[in-house]
Parts: C-alpha cells; structure tokens; sequence
C-alpha cells in the first residue's frame, strides 16, 4: 500500500515554530560536497552549474544568469571555505545577504560568455584560470586534481598551459545531491504541496475554448504569487494533437471540448527545490471508454514502478515492470521512447540520481536509498488523436517510499462547462418567455415570489440541461409556474 505524506509546515519563518532548518541544511550540504571530494580524490571542486553553486555556496543564481557557466562559478578546496566568484559587483550584495560565506572569499568573475566575446575568450579564460591556481595555491592543493562540472575548448586549453590536473567534478557533485536531509525533504514536500495547489487552481480555471498558452499564463501568474518561488521553468499544457507523443511544450492551440490535456508542473522552484508533476484532463466532457482504457494502462505502470521503490531496491527492479518500446509502441530502441516510461532525480536540479528508464537501468542499476526524491512518471496514447500521461513525486525515508503530491491522480480529471449563476438563469428563463410569449397552447403563470425558487432550483444544471428542463414543463404541461419546481429538481 502506497504511503502518502503532506508538508508539515508552512512557506516563511516564524519564531514561534522550527521549520525548515536552513542553516542546518546549508552545512549538511556543504558537507557532503567535501565528502564527495575526499571519496573521489580531489584536492579542489570547481562548480560552474547553477546546481552545483547553490549546493556550496547556498546564494542563488539569477534567471539571466542560468544555463551561461562562467558567468558566477565557485571553488571549494580542500579544507577551506567556499570562494565565489559572483558576476560583476553583485559581490557587495552577496556580502550583504550571506554572512556564512566569508567576506574575504567573495571574488568578482571572469566571464567569456561560452564565447561570445570572441577574440577576447582566450584573455579572459587565462584570468579565469590564474585566479583558480591562485586560490589552489593559497590552500595547498594546486598540485591535487581539480575536478571540474564544466569544461570548454578554451578551459582545456588554458588548464593545459597552467597544468592543472583537472578531472571529473560532475559527478562527485551528482553523488553529494543525490541523498537530501531531513530539511531537503521537507523543501521537497512543499515544492509538491505547491504543485498540488496550482493543478487545483488550474481545474477550476480551465474551459473548453481557451487556448494552451492561457492555461500557462494562469499557472504562471498563480506560482509567482507564492513565498519563496524562484522560477518557474516551464507549465506544459499539451492538449488533443500535441499530447501523443508529449510535445512537452504549449502554443495557441484552442482546447476543443473533449480534448485531453496533460498539464505538468515543470521545474517549480521553492527555495532552489525543483518539481516535476502531471496530470491528465479532459475539457468539457467525458473521456471515452477507450481513453480511460489507455489512461488505466498507464496508471498501473506508474503504481507497478511505485510498488518496487524501498530502500535497498534497484533502479533495474522498478525499469523492469515497463514494457519495452517495441512491445508498446513499436520502436526499434528504447531510446525512440526517453521519457514516456521515465523516473528522475529532484533537488536543486531538476535531473538528480536516480534516473530510472530501460535505456540506463537494466544495465547499470543504482541502489534506491533513504533520503533520495524522485519522480516516476509513465504515458500512453494514439499517436497524432491524444494521450495521457502521470506523475507522483516521492522522498524516499528508513521506512520506504513517501508519495507527495496529492492531486487526484485514479482516473482523468473531468472539467465540466462552467454552471450558470442565478443571474444567467434569469435571463435564459427571460429568453424562453420572450419566445413563447405569443402562443395560445402555453402559459406563463410566475410571479416574483413563484419564480426564485423555480431559478434556485435549477442551480446545478448546465446552461443547456436548465433550457431543455424549462422547454420540456412547457411542452409536456403547457405552462410554467411555481409549481414546476418539483420538475426542476427532478432533473
């Protein structure tokens, strides 16, 4: 039986009740780095991803500055504190805001901006790089391996002329994240209780007829509202056509009513802490047989998975209840199929160990352990008409697996036509009046008094289901008075 487990406490600090323990979780994290370091030989650590800076040093990157290595990085040396070398003169903020980091160990960066500086790239790399030996130097570990989570022509180059020893620093770096402590997890329970929130918030805004994009205008507008999100990488909304296969993206696609949706909550960042989290919808009506069908497929996919994470287990163990591609879908490879049957990895990245998939686990397992989180998500459908596809995020404790998000997730979520209000009753019933007003064979006995229960009792109904109850009191009884409320409610 799945065990599910919410958030314990609330977005912001408060001095009546320990929360999330952010100086607590700073220093575990930064010491797992130096024990990453140790266990894989390295003297120093040089983090140019945004995950890795975060992991060491616990100062943000800003949205410009993601996915542009170089332009902020870090340096950890063996028994020293961390150096960042932040971008530009933002140094005096980082001073101002993060007194765990020494003042003195606040540098300013040397940029190339993946070579977009041209000529200048050589001149600024040999900045970089005697800046690193400098510190190396300064610690004693310039002759030690440096491991590196980014590498370039230009630093090949320029390590070359220096001789630094440089070596795989990525993975150390993954190894460390991989195992979160009590208040990662609980950063994780509340990056899905987040999640749960927006899918909520979107079930009660969407309609047959708006567009894909409104839908991520709207989830957009509802993350950016909440204490402590950061970023919001993307909300696929893929609707009908673009739902098989997942184009993982939205457009200006108009959601027809019986469209399937799939909605993800991708890489919503509280904290640093990303999520990922789909859900499927359908628009107006209800989804076929057929559709419900595929989407029960896909369900006892992802609950077969989930049934095989515990501590001890394999990541081959849970790859191994999915299907192949080519049993499935027809294709040759596994890799035709990345991601439809997939598992990864959530932290400060939003691709942490474990990646779980029949392209990499039958072969190399990884062990499932206490204090990993993940996400296990499985899809299906007819390619071109429609698809549906799920996701549960999960922490994983001494005791097993703990699914966080909440959002109903046993069958397709049904988004029926908005109901009218008492007011569009009043006039359709106005409308109706209007229309038979001039015929012998009907008629309208309602006073004031007769005719507000006649409209409460049709709260409920469906703007059409309200017309044709109305329609057929007077076909069948000829009239319309207070005494059709019986009728009304009847329907």
């Amino acid at each position: 039986m799945v065990t599910r487990s919410t958030s314990s406490f609330g977005l912001v600090g408060t001095d009546w009740q320990q929360r999330i323990n952010w100086e607590r979780l700073r220093k575990y994290r930064l010491n797992r780095a130096r024990e990453s370091m140790k266990r894989n030989g390295l003297g120093a650590l040089l983090a140019m991803y945004d995950e890795n800076v975060r992991y060491v040093t616990s100062t943000v990157t800003p949205g410009w500055c993601r996915l542009k290595p170089g332009l902020r990085y870090a340096l950890l040396c063996e028994g020293a504190e961390p150096v960042l070398f932040e971008q530009g003169d933002i140094g005096i903020q980082i001073n101002r805001h993060c007194p765990w980091i020494p003042r003195d160990n606040v540098r300013y960066a040397y940029s190339w901006i993946k070579g977009a500086v041209g000529g200048a790239s050589r001149q600024q790399v040999k900045k970089f790089t005697n800046a690193i030996v400098e510190e190396m130097k300064k610690y004693g570990v310039d002759k030690a391996p440096l491991g590196v989570d980014f590498i370039d022509l230009n630093m090949i180059n320029a390590f070359k002329e220096a001789g630094i020893n440089w070596t795989d620093g990525a993975s150390p770096m993954v190894e460390a994240r991989a195992i979160k402590n009590e208040d990662e997890l609980e950063a994780m329970r509340i990056v899905a209780a987040i999640c749960d929130g927006c899918h909520t918030a979107i079930s009660h805004f969407m309609k047959p007829g708006m567009q894909e994009h409104q839908i991520t205008a709207f989830a957009m507008n509802f993350l950016y509202n909440i204490p402590g999100i950061e970023d919001v990488e993307d909300i696929i909304v893929s609707s009908g056509p673009n739902s098989w296969p997942n184009w993982r993206h939205f457009s200006d696609r108009i959601i027809q009513p019986g469209d399937l949706v799939i909605i993800d909550m991708a890489a919503v960042t509280w904290n640093g802490y990303k999520s990922c989290m789909y859900r499927t919808y359908c628009a107006g009506k209800k989804p076929t047989q057929e559709q419900r069908d595929y989407y029960n497929i896909a369900y006892e996919w992802l609950y077969r998975a989930i049934d095989k994470v515990t501590p001890g287990a394999t990541t081959k163990e849970i790859a191994e209840v999915w299907p192949s591609a080519m049993a499935t879908w027809g294709y040759k490879e596994e890799d035709q199929a990345a991601a439809n049957l997939w598992g990864h990895g959530l932290g400060l990245a939003q691709y942490d160990t474990p990646v779980i998939s029949r392209i990499y686990s039958l072969d190399f397992p990884v062990e499932i352990r206490p204090g990993m989180s993940f996400a296990l998500e499985t899809q299906h459908g007819k390619p071109l008409q429609w698809g549906v596809r799920l996701e549960e995020m999960m922490v994983v404790t001494e005791k097993g697996p703990e699914v966080t998000t909440q959002f109903p997730i046993e069958e397709i979520t049904v988004i029926d036509f908005p109901l009218p209000d008492i007011t569009e009753l009043s006039m359709l019933l106005d409308r109706i009046i209007e229309e038979v007003k001039g015929s012998q064979k009907v008629a309208i006995e309602l006073s004031p008094e007769g005719r507000e229960p006649l409209l409460k009792a049709a709260l409920g109904l469906t703007y059409g289901e309200a017309e044709n109850v109305f329609a057929k009191i007077l076909v069948q009884r000829g009239k319309l008075d207070a005494g059709d409320v019986p009728h009304v409610f009847a329907e």
